[in-house]
């Protein structure tokens, strides 16, 4: 199960999948697990454990509200993931805890079957997903 791993959000999606999927086999051991260079989404595991994954930047952005310039420092270019039980209960300790709400639980039957994702920023700004599935 995967329960933590970074998702980089990136801009030039298919150049990132190539260089990940050449290197991260030999770098960590690393197996191409979902996706593929068209994007979205790709993910690498270890030993069925998530390693790192790709999503399209632009999507992120959509997701969590808002589409902005390359290059611009609201655009998120990594995100912290946590797979939790309940995104709901998840989402309330974050905001008892001060961080700042960036997209309400969601159903996401589009990024994969029965995920559910909320999305919050840390005390830094830093983006994290929490999810179930």
């Amino acid at each position: 199960m995967d329960v933590l791993h970074p998702r980089l959000l990136v801009t030039r999606f298919a150049e990132c999948f190539e260089f990940y999927d050449a290197v991260l086999p030999r770098l960590a051991g690393a197996t191409l697990t979902r996706g593929g260079p068209a994007g979205p989404y790709a993910g690498w595991d270890v030993d069925g454990q998530g390693l790192l994954s790709l999503f399209d930047a632009d999507a992120m952005a959509a997701a969590v509200g808002g589409v902005a310039a390359a290059g611009s420092p609201t655009r998120d270019g990594v995100m912290f993931v946590c797979r939790v039980d309940d995104v709901d209960a998840a989402l309330a300790l974050c905001l008892r805890h001060d961080a700042k709400p960036a997209a309400d639980a969601a159903d996401r039957p589009q990024w994969g079957p029965n995920l559910r994702t909320a999305h919050v920023r840390d005390p830094e700004g830093v983006l994290i997903e929490l999810q179930s599935y």
